[in-house]
């Protein structure tokens, strides 16, 4: 089967040696996603909701890049720094998959890569009659 990285253009991306996200078949994997703007820098300090938007949103355009889409996603993992933060950015995850129901892991994590960043978001999509 042929293999389909896309790049979301994350500084990151070349230095870990990873792609944003990869399709082989009909199965998708979205790396975890941290809230960074198309200038590389942190969106939203401070703000976990900004931010977990801003990592849906990249997750997102992955996705479509590789023909998919979030109605496509069967399972989601959510890393806070804050595990007080869950019910903020569980409502964000609700708005978006709230019809689409996949399976869910959220936990908390010691520390990100930036000290700005609250939240990354990383999603398994599967791609029906692909």
């Amino acid at each position: 089967m042929a293999r389909q990285n896309v790049s979301s253009g994350s500084p990151y991306e070349p230095i870990l040696g990873i792609s944003r996200a990869v399709r082989i078949g009909n199965t998708i994997a979205v790396a975890g996603t941290a809230p960074i703007g198309p200038d590389g820098k942190t969106v939203a300090p401070g703000d976990v909701v900004a931010q977990a938007r801003r990592c849906i949103e990249i997750a997102r355009i992955a996705l479509e890049q590789l023909g998919a889409s979030l109605a496509d996603v069967i399972r989601t993992r959510t890393l806070l720094m804050r595990i007080d933060d869950w019910e903020a950015v569980g409502r964000v995850h609700g708005e978006v998959f709230g019809s689409i129901r996949p399976v869910s892991t959220v936990m908390q994590v010691p520390r990100f890569i930036d000290h700005d960043w609250l939240v990354e978001i990383e999603m398994d999509a599967v791609i029906e009659g692909s």
